[in-house]
């Protein structure tokens, strides 16, 4: 499917923060992530709408998301061979394999529990990732 530019009425960065809410007290421990999936709105730039059933998809197959929280150790390579020149931060746009996350929800926003190593780059829109 080639990359289908989405409608946003607001900023989708700024929506999912917001969704969330504070997430105080809820530490991650070790090397984990947590991101908030990506979910597409329901038209395309050029007006076509999305079924509910491409969308809900979306709750399983998506392959985006925005990182709310880190845990003190992602990221951090000592031998400086895994994250050589990574900068991965709150508030990015993350690419990952939906199978490599643990689903669960934050204050009733779907989110992915990652291991840092899981994540496969970085993206500066959530639509360029399908």
């Amino acid at each position: 499917m080639p990359h289908t530019p989405m409608q946003h009425d607001t900023d989708p960065k700024e929506d999912l923060i917001k969704a969330v809410g504070p997430i105080y007290g809820f530490d991650l421990y070790h090397n984990q992530i947590l991101c908030a999936v990506y979910i597409r709105p329901e038209k395309t730039k050029g007006g076509i709408v999305l079924p509910d059933q491409h969308r809900n998809e979306d709750r399983h197959q998506s392959k985006v998301g925005l990182i709310l929280k880190v845990g003190p150790d992602a990221f951090v390579d000592e031998s400086g061979v895994w994250f050589k020149e990574v900068s991965v931060k709150v508030h990015d746009w993350i690419v990952f394999r939906p199978s490599d996350g643990w689903s669960i929800t934050v204050n009733g926003v779907l989110c992915r529990i990652l291991k840092d190593e899981n994540v496969r780059g970085r993206v500066s829109h959530p639509d360029l990732v399908w």
